[in-house]
């Protein structure tokens, strides 16, 4: 997708401007301005490219103006005068132009200037968008072969070719972003930005900023003009990731945006168009956020055209041994290990896992195995507690091939571990019911690594408080 880009000649000759206009308007789109104060009112209005500036001119002379166009946006200026001295160019360089061209000038050089100009403008937001693209990723293909996730698939590559808005829904660490990758990477503007912007970590006061950039001076930090997301990824994606997390101001400030197609940035009063396809995804019931109030049912229709659910894991087990097998690549990679994978049992228990943190927590996982085994096969022995005392049944022959400490270990695990959920983590309670005293029980705590599951429980029942379910003290 080419975007035509945007020129202001600014000029006191008018015969000049027009000769300008006829040889620039089949390239660009261009405004014409007398003198400075119409640029400056041109340039509070509109998003403009590119500056061609005559030095001469009445009232406000180029210069002065330079500093001013300066300090109200980021824009490449090209200073145009009669005046061919070294010191004036100097003085304009410094001040911030891009380029001198005297009068007269060849029409070439000035076209191949301007491109030049705009070569640059169009660099420097590859760079800003580059700069938002540096962050980890979940992981970086979509990996099974499961009938669920092939319907996924079938649905991105419908859906892919089309500009049409999607809305994502799914569990946490499902995937979601990389399905947005995906139908973005599919798709004919797969050479423009994809922008992710994820909506639960910006605080609240920068997000309309975040999102639709701000002018230098709109509020106290703003010290410098910014680009938001939205016009940085103009012809490309915008994925909105967890966007049930935004205020119902912002929600409707986004509505708007996808209604008219345009923006305005923070402190600002031009209106940008931009040409962006929104994918959306969430992990919260929008259907239960709308009925409380907490999510404009407007909003969710507009985003809602395409509706894609990542199954969770669990619902899609079949493909937990490739995802083994193909983490477990990628970290002898990273760590420089030649780990040969999981025992038939181990890969069994991981299989009848549950994953409540699916792909993420897979990951994550077999990260820490490889990073802890030397080498051959990883055996169920070195697998997280949790996954061991999984309520899923596990292998026939399990029990046959532990010794009797390492059977002993495992139920005396099992059984401290029930009885401190039975007392909501209480370790008091918990050790006087065992028949231990309290510090003995913290060392059992420590040796057996329940503390991690401990404090993921305690975090699910303060996730259910603050839903209105009842915690028991």
């Amino acid at each position: 997708m080419t975007t035509r880009r945007t020129i202001l000649i600014v000029e006191d000759d008018k015969g000049m401007l027009e000769s300008y206009k006829l040889l620039l308007e089949s390239r660009y789109n261009v405004f014409l301005a007398c003198n400075a104060n119409e640029a400056f009112e041109c340039l509070r209005k509109e998003a403009v490219d590119l500056v061609l500036l005559d030095i001469v001119m009445p009232g406000v002379n180029g210069l002065n103006a330079l500093k001013t166009i300066k300090e109200l946006c980021d824009v490449e200026v090209i200073m145009v005068t009669a005046d061919q001295t070294v010191r004036t160019a100097i003085q304009a360089v410094k001040l911030g132009a891009y380029d001198f061209i005297s009068k007269p000038f060849d029409v070439d050089a000035l076209v191949c200037a301007i491109n030049k100009a705009l070569e640059k403008v169009a660099l420097s937001r590859q760079i800003m968008y580059l700069k938002s693209e540096l962050k980890p990723k979940a992981f970086e293909n979509i990996i099974g072969s499961s009938k669920k996730l092939e319907q996924v698939l079938n649905l991105i590559s419908e859906v892919a070719q089309n500009q049409s808005t999607v809305l994502i829904t799914g569990e946490s660490g499902t995937g979601k972003e990389l399905v947005a990758r995906a139908i973005h990477r599919s798709g004919p503007n797969r050479d423009n930005p994809f922008v992710a912007v994820d909506c639960a970590t910006i605080p609240e006061n920068l997000v309309e900023s975040e999102l639709f950039g701000h002018e230098k001076g709109a509020f106290t930090d703003a010290t410098s003009q910014k680009i938001g997301k939205f016009e940085l990824s103009n012809g490309g994606t915008l994925f909105l990731d967890e966007i049930g997390n935004l205020q119902e101001e912002i929600q409707c400030k986004i509505l708007r945006v996808m209604e008219e197609r345009e923006i305005q940035r923070v402190g600002g009063t031009k209106t940008i168009k931009i040409d962006t396809r929104v994918i959306s995804a969430t992990n919260i019931d929008i259907k239960k956020a709308i009925k409380e109030k907490k999510f404009r049912e407007d909003l969710f229709y507009r985003l809602n055209v395409i509706p894609i659910n990542v199954p969770p894991l669990r619902e899609r087990k079949e493909d937990i041994p490739v995802l083994v097998e193909h983490f477990v690549a990628v970290y002898n990679r990273e760590f420089g290990k030649n780990i040969r994978g999981l025992t038939k049992d181990a890969l069994s228990l991981m299989v009848n896992y549950d994953w409540p943190g699916n792909i993420r927590e897979l990951k994550n996982v077999i990260e820490r195995l490889v990073a802890l085994n030397k080498e051959g096969a990883i055996s169920h022995k070195g697998l997280p507690i949790d996954i061991i005392l999984s309520e899923e049944e596990k292998p026939q022959d399990y029990y046959d091939k532990l010794s009797l400490r390492e059977a002993r270990d495992e139920f005396e695990k099992k059984f401290i571990l029930k009885t401190l959920e039975k007392v909501n983590w209480n370790q008091s309670k918990a050790a006087q019911l065992l028949g231990i005293h309290r510090n003995a029980l913290l060392y059992k705590i420590n040796l057996f690594e329940l503390r991690a599951i401990m404090n993921k429980s305690r975090a699910k029942e303060r996730d259910s408080s603050s839903d209105g379910s009842p915690l028991n003290a």
